[in-house]
């Protein structure tokens, strides 16, 4: 090549031109250095007959500088980003720069040196030291991460270290992972289970592209047979990718892999160091890397012979990607399985509505196991009317809840109590004035967090300190906290069982695949009596003597208008019911309802799953909701509201006048204000067939809006705040 088009890592630019100097071998896919201005840019070499740009004479270009020391990014890859960017209407080096999350992976290999905890305490600490010391715990990083992870400058963390508190570790840049052993620890399945891993392990021999649903109740041993599955795919000598819903289930995960394939996966997470994820990303450009487990970030990255994707939990609304390129992953995993012809197993218990879909329409291959392992069966579920039989007042947990945890303490057995809602209390008031603690920076109420003593703002992270009088009124002692938290819920357990071991889990309390280890070993150990969880808890957790599930409050997703709003209501109380009576001893779930009589509620007392889905898309059709219509988000937001609400209603009319499409709006966003910016939002309805991308494209293409008015677009919306 004489010429090369590249895409730099840069959102605002198109494909660029550059000259090839002689001696210099590029193909597309090669990670290169390209000049831009005065400046040195990480770009991609890509197709010139798959992007467009303006024509530029060979005299007019510039050289390139350098090829990277790292494999090129593969051509199933390359067309997925260009397929994520057209259909999610991304800028394609956006969607490319998930593929490249760490310009350290492509250096060449050196020793690189990193800090941990001595033990050693100095006598005297400043305030900022004793900080970094308590962040870092155990951690181990360099001077830049660990200074990072405890909120101070480099200068503290290097004061540290002067001191003999942190010590220098070498770290192997390159150092290569242990194979998985396919045949290390092969487990004894169920007739049913041996039937279900058959068709997995045969659609992984066919390599060839093969989207199948694995139904599976909670308990029935849908990981072991996928497990059969990837054991295959190891024999075959390909790569494996499984995705896991939140960076919290990482940690179990490994562990339950170890056992059966006798070493670890690769983890992709957030969590990493970069030295660890140099080495993962080159692992596995290389080939070397067999198993990848990580979060939805780790399916953009460079697998050298992908043969096999398993999204678990594949229902979660978490694989929907709310800022940057809004994709979802469990969509873009199939697109990933169709590029590189391989199989992609979707595992669930409370498949979407849109994945039944697909298998009804014939496009996706459906595996189910429809009981539980061994003796293990489904937990009964048990409403408890709170209008019948309310709580004493101040309380939350009704009389039937109580005696029901009174007999499974006693019984020596385990008991968890769900509630989908960080903090203390949603809401803190003055009860002399009224006055309501907003955050500054967004119209939603600062959420009280007593464990740390701080108002919280859950949108854009605003926190401050609980005052002690109201900043109305002036009064002391009047501030009121209402409704509640985890955290209340957490006391109020306190006060019942005082004697009993408590553990809350939240995205608060387990931050890390460390800290979900420790959860689960304590879990394990009987270390724990009385779990109080959000949403966390639900995903992927196996506790044998776990019997109880007391559901505080199961009308609180059913609330706010959501399209999905029953959906997500009977997947999260399926799954959080299903950490009850997994072993041999029997489970109960007890659901608080004012309203025992709703639809989703009935169906899932009766554990009428099929004619629960069935009503439900029958509504989704009639109405022409996903997955029989198509929802576009367009969201406006401005530092200053009049300039957001005039771009929003110059968009609107402007809108096209297409067949089958519908735009409404502009309306304040129910979330008007985030992040100090005010938002307004259009939504765009349009039949399944249109394709609505090309339309959106050309319009918004036509206008021209304040550079400081952001227009996000959401293709296929699961927020709509």
């Amino acid at each position: 090549m004489s010429r090369a088009r590249v895409i730099v890592m840069n959102s605002a630019l198109g494909p660029l031109d550059y000259r090839v100097p002689q001696g210099m071998a590029v193909a597309p896919g090669s990670i290169v250095v390209a000049p831009l201005g005065p400046r040195q840019l990480i770009g991609v070499v890509w197709e010139e007959d798959r992007l467009p740009a303006d024509p530029v004479g060979d005299n007019r270009l510039r050289n390139l500088i350098a090829v990277a020391d790292a494999p090129p990014i593969p051509a199933a890859l390359r067309r997925l980003i260009e397929w994520t960017a057209d259909y999610y209407l991304a800028p394609l080096a956006a969607v490319l720069r998930m593929a490249m999350p760490s310009t350290a992976a492509l250096n060449p290999a050196q020793a690189i040196t990193e800090y941990r905890a001595t033990g050693l305490v100095p006598d005297r600490l400043t305030p900022q030291r004793e900080q970094a010391m308590a962040a870092i715990g155990e951690r181990q990083g360099s001077i830049r991460e660990l200074a990072a992870l405890a909120g101070v400058s480099d200068a503290v963390v290097r004061g540290l270290a002067k001191l003999g508190v942190l010590e220098a570790v070498a770290v192997a840049p390159d150092a290569p992972f242990p194979a998985p052993a396919p045949d290390h620890a092969v487990p004894v399945l169920s007739p049913a289970q041996a039937a279900a891993a058959a068709q997995l392990t045969g659609a992984v021999a066919a390599h060839a592209f093969a989207p199948i649903l694995l139904d599976g109740v909670t308990g029935s041993g849908k990981t072991e047979v996928y497990f059969e599955a990837i054991a295959e795919a190891l024999r075959q000598g390909q790569q494996v990718l499984v995705l896991l819903p939140e960076i919290a289930l990482t940690e179990p995960f490994l562990k339950r892999f170890a056992g059966r394939f006798g070493t670890a996966p690769v983890a992709w997470h957030s969590d990493l160091r970069q030295s660890e994820r140099r080495r993962a990303w080159r692992a596995i450009a290389s080939g070397e890397a067999r198993v990848t487990v990580g979060a939805r970030s780790a399916l953009f990255l460079p697998y050298a012979r992908l043969g096999l994707i398993v999204v678990d939990e594949a229902h979660e609304t978490s694989f929907k990607q709310e800022e940057g390129v809004h994709y979802h992953a469990r969509d873009v995993a199939v697109m990933r399985g169709k590029f590189e012809q391989c199989p992609v197993i979707l595992a669930t218990a409370t498949p979407a509505i849109e994945t039944r879909q697909q298998v009804a329409a014939g496009r996706y291959a459906e595996v189910t196991l429809p009981g539980r392992y061994g003796p293990a069966q489904l937990p009964a579920i048990t409403p408890v009317d709170l209008i019948a039989t309310p709580p004493e007042r101040g309380r939350w947990l009704s009389p039937p809840l109580v005696t029901a945890i009174d007999e499974t303490l006693a019984r020596g057995e385990q008991a968890l109590l769900f509630l989908n809602r960080r903090g203390f209390a949603p809401l803190t008031l003055c009860r002399t004035c009224g006055h309501r603690f907003q955050c500054p920076n967004c119209t939603a109420w600062m959420v009280e967090h007593r464990l740390v003593a701080r108002l919280a703002c859950h949108h854009c992270g605003h926190v401050e300190r609980v005052p002690e009088a109201c900043p109305e009124c002036g009064n002391p002692d009047t501030l009121v906290a209402c409704g509640p938290g985890v955290e209340r819920i957490a006391d109020e357990a306190a006060l019942l069982w005082p004697e009993a071991k408590r553990a809350v889990v939240t995205s608060d309390t387990i931050w890390s695949p460390a800290k979900a280890a420790e959860f689960v070993h304590r879990m394990e150990a009987g270390d724990i009596d009385i779990v109080i969880g959000t949403q966390l808890i639900t995903k992927g957790y196996h506790f044998p003597n776990l019997t109880l599930v007391g559901v505080v409050d199961a009308d609180l997703t059913l609330k706010g208008g959501d399209l999905r709003a029953a959906e997500r209501t009977f997947q999260q109380i399926s799954q959080v019911a299903g950490r009850a009576g997994r072993g041999a001893k029997p489970g109960r779930v007890l659901l608080q309802t004012h309203d025992p009589a709703a639809p989703v509620l009935r169906a899932l007392i009766a554990g009428d799953r099929d004619a629960f889905y069935a009503a439900e898309t029958e509504e989704r059709r009639e109405a022409g909701a996903p997955p029989f219509g198509r929802f576009v988000a367009l969201v406006i937001s401005s530092e200053d509201k009049g300039t957001a609400d005039s771009v929003a209603h110059q968009l609107k009319k402007s809108a096209p006048k297409v067949d089958g499409m519908e735009v409404y709006g502009p309306a304040p966003a129910p979330l008007a204000m985030l992040r100090g910016r005010h938002r307004f939002r259009l939504l765009v309805h349009a039949r399944r067939t249109l394709d609505v991308q090309d339309a959106i494209r050309d319009w918004l293409g036509a206008l021209d809006w304040p550079a400081k008015v952001r227009v996000t677009v959401d293709v296929d919306p699961y927020n709509f705040l």
